[in-house]
Parts: structure tokens; sequence; C-alpha cells
């Protein structure tokens, strides 16, 4: 019959989400093993779809992506189609607009039947999106398989060493010593070679007004204000398949910088006191396995120490978050995380003028206001940074932990949703176990010591004395004449003081005590099942914990960094 030699299309459907590249990536490689298994008669289109949800508002009403993450993404779609026009003579549709009306026609004008091939999600949003393409392909007219394949990880979910994903240890330590000893990370998949991904004979008839294999959609047609650079950054983030591989050569091969990650990683100023892998890992410009796989190859070539095993001890984190995202499902946008705590936020005004602060880094400590700042201008923020502002968010303030993640996610370059949420729930001590208070100025005194981060970012403390540089508010009014800042004017009073630190040593200050203060009222932030959190600043439920939160210690941390 006519449709035994048909031609096949193979939509392989790009996201963005972990699979922006041609190394490891089980995409190509299922699509070059459909293709050599039907012969001549086949056809791979690769596809990228600019999401326009995704380019939205998220449901707090902050941009889902800013402007430095998008510039990111936009690179590293174009350096994919460069890679796939070069490496594997392919090539890329790029289109804007709901997944499920460019996709659609697309399977709907495959001569034969049509394969979709797309990586698998972990989290409700980008499910939903996987729900309405495949409701799409039904009504659309011709037989089509969907794969959703697992990506993004070192360890595949169906090797772990647990009979089912809801048995997962939901700390860390356990799983890495479980995983470490029982389970091994699988190959990388083949990188496909020119000729493995046969392209339609007409690439023209699959163009429209909404998908193209010349243009890419610019920024503004995307709806988003241009990034500005800020000289201050710790580097400039390339997008793209590219600029990672250079960046892993650089940090393993180019200067060394791996064989003292462990010594270096809490900096906070320049480009090498961490790897930086993260906003191409996020993206999967790079996959993980190839890190691990690069990194084992460093310990045999050139040195093997503690620094050499942390790298991939940091991969590690990032895999447990995204099995905690699939076993916990939509409870990780829940305001009592994966512990099903009712905490009492404060909310209403004295609520909205806190995240305020938070968020524009005038907070009056130093540390956090820094940090803060560099966010906002640069998409970037150390590990020990992001621990510390978070702590500070939900356990200082008493403000919902959801609000510092959904700006975390408007903002950060290397945003990852399991990554994200599941460290949020951590740093707000809402997994059930122990919480772990940061006290902001002891961090700052032990990775800022002389201030040099601090008045990078807030230079109005630029002539402030070292001994006052981490507690400002402790200056006598001499000593703020001859350093020019009159606090609570030219830099603020603090909104709460670590325990143990006080206006002029009077008393205790600052911490949560019992029951969680909070007045009641405020429009409910309970999201219905399955959504991430909706409207702000209230929680309509009672309830608060017993007594003073245990502190010290430090908070499970925010890896990848």
């Amino acid at each position: 019959s006519a449709m035994a030699t048909a031609t096949k299309r193979i939509v392989v459907w790009f996201k963005g989400t972990g699979d922006l590249r041609l190394h490891d990536n089980p995409l190509l490689a299922r699509a070059a093993e459909l293709a050599q298994q039907h012969g001549p008669n086949v056809e791979v289109v690769p596809a990228f779809v600019f999401d326009p949800f995704f380019m939205g508002e998220s449901r707090l009403g902050s941009p889902k992506i800013g402007p430095q993450r998008a510039r990111f993404l936009v690179e590293s779609v174009a350096d994919l189609r460069r890679q796939l026009r070069e490496g594997a003579q392919s090539d890329l549709l790029v289109g804007h607009g709901k997944p499920e009306h460019i996709l659609g026609p697309l399977i709907a004008s495959s001569p034969g039947d049509a394969v979709l091939l797309t990586s698998d999600e972990v989290a409700s949003e980008e499910r939903a999106a996987m729900r309405r393409v495949r409701a799409a392909l039904k009504d659309c007219g011709k037989p089509c398989a969907v794969e959703a394949l697992w990506m993004s990880t070192m360890y595949h979910p169906d090797d772990l060493p647990y009979p089912n994903i809801g048995r997962l240890h939901n700390l860390f330590t356990p799983f890495r010593e479980k995983v470490e000893k029982e389970a091994t990370p699988r190959n990388q998949a083949p990188t496909p070679n020119r000729g493995d991904l046969p392209l339609p004979a007409s690439k023209a008839s699959l163009q429209s007004p909404a998908a193209s294999f010349d243009a890419l959609p610019s920024l503004s047609d995307l709806g988003i204000p241009e990034p500005v650079d800020d000289p201050r950054a710790v580097m400039r983030f390339q997008g793209g398949e590219t600029a990672a591989l250079a960046r892993l050569k650089h940090y393993l091969w180019d200067t060394d910088c791996l064989a003292k990650y462990f010594e270096t990683r809490n900096g906070m100023i320049g480009p090498d006191y961490s790897s930086k892998f993260s906003p191409w890992l996020a993206h999967g410009c790079l996959s993980p396995t190839l890190v691990a796989e690069e990194c084992a190859k460093y310990e045999h070539e050139r040195v093997k120490n503690k620094s050499t095993y942390w790298l991939v001890f940091e991969l590690l984190w990032r895999d447990f978050f995204r099995f905690f995202a699939l076993k916990h499902d939509t409870a990780i946008f829940l305001p009592g995380g994966i512990a099903g705590e009712h905490p009492e936020w404060t909310k209403g005004h004295e609520a909205e003028e806190k995240v305020r602060r938070w968020k524009a880094g005038q907070t009056g400590l130093p540390l956090v206001d820094a940090n803060m700042r560099e966010l906002a201008a640069t998409g970037f923020m150390s590990n020990r940074g992001r621990q510390n502002v978070a702590s500070y968010l939900a356990l200082d303030l008493n403000i919902d932990w959801r609000i510092g993640a959904d700006h975390f996610e408007s903002l950060l370059l290397d945003y990852d949703v399991a990554s994200n949420w599941g460290n949020w729930i951590f740093a707000a001590g809402l997994t059930g176990k122990r919480v772990s208070q940061f006290n902001i100025v002891k961090q700052s005194k032990d990775y800022d010591p002389n201030g040099e981060y601090a008045r990078l970012w807030c230079p109005e403390l630029a002539k402030v004395p070292n001994q006052y540089i981490h507690t400002p508010w402790e200056m006598p009014p001499d000593v703020q004449e001859r350093s020019g800042v009159r606090i609570g004017e030219d830099y603020p009073a603090p909104l709460a003081i670590p325990p143990g630190y006080a206006f002029g040593g009077g008393g205790r200050a600052g911490g949560r005590g019992g029951g969680g203060r909070g007045s009641s009222g405020g429009r409910s932030l309970g999201a219905p099942a399955g959504k991430r959190p909706q409207g702000a600043y209230g929680n309509g439920r009672g309830g608060g914990g017993g007594g003073r939160r245990p502190r010290g210690g430090r908070v499970q941390h925010y890896h990848g960094d």
C-alpha cells in the first residue's frame, strides 16, 4: 500500500529544560536509532518552541523569565541550531507560540506515521504543557507515538536503589550514601553523526509565520526587555553548548580550578571561585554525565582530591532535587512544603514592605543586600549567598518562602524548577526535619571578612570601617559622619537583626518567636492542588509552630553554583 512507503516523520521537541545540546542527548540518539530502523523513508525534524506561557507572569505576578535568562535561552537556541547544522547536517525549526499549535500541524502534515520525542518533566506546569501537546496530537488525524525520555540527571530514575520513587529518602545524605554504594550512572548517549538525522526533502513546506528554519525571535518579539550588563558581574554567561564546553575545559583543564574547588567554592567575587556550570546545566547545554566523566578523567590524569569529588557531590544534589520533585509532585509548591505544616507568615502591609526591601537589597544587612542586588543586576548569586538570603527571608523576616522562590524563578540565570523550589523548602525548614537558621552577621564575617563583597554591591558603604562593615547600625554617630553614611537615610536600619545582635547591645532581637506571630486575614495563598502559589501575603490558615525554631547548623545547600 501507499502508506507502507510513506515517509515517517520524527519530530524532536526541544524545550530548554535540560535538552539544548548535541552531546549526551537521548532524544537525538533515539531519533538516529529510529531513522536507521526505518531506512530511506524517514525524516527528522528538530524543533524548539518559545512558549508564551513560560514567558508570561507567574501566579504571584512576577515575570516568569527575566531579561538575563531570556537572553541566555535565545543564545542557547541559536547555538543549538548552529550545532545541528554543522555537527549533524540537520537544522532547527524555531517557533513562537503555543507548542500544541506549532507541533500539531507538524505532525498532521507528516506523509506517514509520526513520532514525537521530548524530554520527560518533573513539575506540574511543564507536565501540563506536555499534556496539551499530547491532546492536540490525538486530534490531528495522524497516528503519532509520543516518547518522553528521561534526561538531565547523572543517574536514571529506573536505576535508583529504591523499589519506587515514593521510597526516596527526603534528606540528601542517606540518598547520597545509598546511591554512591548501590547505583551506577549510565553512559552518555551517542552524539549523532552527519547524516544520522535526515531532514525532510522540502524544508520550506514546514515553515509558517509562527515557525522558521532561518529566523530567531528577538527579546522584543518575546515581549522581554534587553538585559543591561553590569561590569561587577562574576562573568558574562553566554548561552549554548559551545560556551558550555569552553567553560568546562577552562575550569578543569586550562586553569586546574577544579583541584581547589573545595577551598574556593564559598567565594562570592569573580568567575573562578566555583564552576559556574549551573546556567548551562539548567538549560541542558551541558550534560551532568559529561561533567562527571570529565572529572573522573581529570582525577586519572591530573589529581584526585576532595575538590574533584566535591564537584560531582554537588551534581548529585542536583539529581536529588529532580527525584525529590518527582516524588513529591505538587507538594513542592505548597505553603507547608513537604512537611504539610501550616506556617503563620507575616501578612499585609508589613509583609509587603519586608518583601520590597528584601528584593531591592535594602534590608540593612550588607551580606543580604549585596547578594540581592547582585541577583537583580546580573541574574546570578553564589551558593553561599543563596543560603543566607533564603534563610533571612523565611526564618528572620517570617515571610512565605514561596515569594522568595518565585523571585528567584524570575531572575536566576540557572533557574531549574526542581532545584529552586526544592532548595527553598530546605531553606524554610519545611522538610519535616531539622530547621537551620543562618546567623547572617556571623556568615558575613566568615565569608566576606574584609567586607570587599559588601562594598562592591553596596557602594554607599565604601568608607565604613571594617569593624562595622557587617553591622553598620552599630556605628556611633561620629563614625557615621566620617563614613558618609547616616543609618536610616543613606543606608537602611536593619529590618530584623540576627539572634544575639541588637541595637546598642541591649537584649536579644530579631528571630522568630513562638507560635509564629503574623496577623490573620489577607487573601488566601492556598493554591488549588497542582498549581503554583497565587495571590500574595496571606495564607488563610491558622496554626504556627510551638516555641522557638531550632537555630544553628546550616541549611542543606544550594548545589551546582
